[in-house]
């Protein structure tokens, strides 16, 4: 049980904190507005630098492709249209409980609006319990609680694209029949959009051997392909983006050495001591939020993240968005972000989606609430395989005490 008594002898000393990293955090975001006003007229020689130095570059910095004054207002969507969304949820393996085993939970939601269509609101949900699936990822000294959320991430993807083909080939089908009905009608497109809740860049697969991560990130990326076959756009909203790409970028205008030639000048940067640190902790949301007005979007940039040369070709470019309730991170595959209106039409459904939602996209905050295992579903779970582990015959089925002591008190 929580002291309230003690904790709040602590809160005095907090409070202090944060007023004082408060002023520091105008004082940073003052200077990332005058270094982005000098870097209005330096923009083309920061890019050629930045290309002629991105190997010896040593921190993560996204190249701008418009103008970095640009401030666009985002369209209307139309009235007809359909969104797409998948979010995942989990129950973590647990020596303590009757058996070991995990369950992945993918939340599927399909909103048609101005169409006259029922939405599809459901979950897939699928069990791990062999022992490939288990222990696995144990021969790269990956947890198997991590393996998990890998492929829930993989999973998000797949099922995204299964919605998305459906909906084209549908769409394709309804053409059809309209079309011989009526000799003089053509074929209509209805504009569609797959979201993902985070982003498209996957930060974790870093980290990853190469076999583990060759079975993670392929299937991921023949999704992609589906998607992009089926001219369906994908879409990873970001809400309280920690992303500093593109303040970064201006990491470039603060260097005091004759080139960004980190290698050689500064080798350490986890030094906090490094001359071109002048922002940090500034995030890019922080910065844009001086810049845009609701309905608003920034430069379009495409990021340079390492982890991206392992895309098999796919860039991943990003914008951010003042929603009305935030700034948020928007990231699209390079196919998406070249189709000027097939973007611009994405960037509409999204708001769209923002304020139906009240700040968030309704189609995701949807999809979460179909993934989410909640403690009744976690409880009917284990009831269930209890019940099944009994009809194979199999004694002693129980958590441990450990487990059963923990779920009760004695107090």
């Amino acid at each position: 049980m929580l002291d309230l008594n003690k904790l709040a002898r602590q809160m005095q000393g907090l409070s202090q904190h944060l007023t004082l990293e408060a002023a520091a955090s105008r004082q940073r975001l003052e200077l990332a507005q005058q270094y982005l006003c000098k870097a209005y007229d330096s923009q083309t020689e920061l890019v050629q630098q930045q290309e002629k130095w991105r190997d010896r570059i040593l921190f993560a910095n996204a190249t701008p492709l418009e103008p970095l004054n640009t401030c666009i207002d985002i369209p209307v969507p139309p009235k007809i249209h359909t969104i797409i969304a998948t979010d995942g949820s989990q129950i973590a393996p647990n020596h303590h409980e009757i058996a070991y085993c995990y369950l992945l939970n993918i939340g599927r939601v399909v909103l048609h609006y101005g169409q006259n269509k029922h939405p599809l609101l459901d979950s897939l949900p699928e069990v791990f319990y062999r022992p490939e699936d288990l222990y696995v990822s144990r021969q790269w000294g990956i947890r198997t609680e991590e393996w998990m959320s890998y492929r829930r991430t993989a999973s998000e993807a797949m099922v995204l694209a299964e919605l998305a083909c459906s909906v084209a080939e549908n769409t394709g089908k309804e053409d059809k029949e309209n079309s011989s009905l009526c000799a003089s009608s053509s074929p209509s497109r209805i504009p569609t959009l797959a979201m993902v809740d985070g982003s498209l860049i996957y930060w974790f697969l870093e980290q990853l051997p190469f076999d583990a991560r060759d079975r993670i990130l392929p299937p991921i990326l023949e999704a992609w392909r589906q998607m992009r076959d089926a001219q369906i756009p994908l879409m990873g909203y970001l809400s309280a983006s920690r992303n500093i790409e593109g303040i970064n970028f201006l990491r470039l205008l603060a260097c005091p050495h004759p080139t960004p030639d980190c290698m050689s000048f500064c080798p350490n940067q986890m030094d906090n001591k490094v001359p071109c640190k002048v922002f940090e902790p500034l995030r890019d949301a922080t910065l844009w939020a001086t810049q845009l007005k609701p309905g608003q979007r920034s430069p379009l940039w495409r990021s340079n993240a390492r982890i991206l040369d392992l895309y098999q070709g796919e860039q991943v470019y990003f914008c951010y968005v003042h929603v009305g309730a935030e700034i948020a991170r928007i990231e699209v595959p390079a196919w998406v972000a070249e189709n000027t209106l097939l973007f611009n039409e994405s960037l509409g459904l999204m708001l769209a989606q923002v304020q139906k939602g009240y700040g968030y996209p309704v189609a995701i905050a949807e999809a979460h609430n179909q993934a989410v295992v909640r403690g009744g579903d976690r409880t009917r779970f284990f009831a269930l395989l209890e019940r099944q582990m009994i009809k194979a015959g199999l004694r002693n089925v129980g958590t441990s005490y450990k487990e059963a002591r923990k779920r009760g008190s004695i107090a």
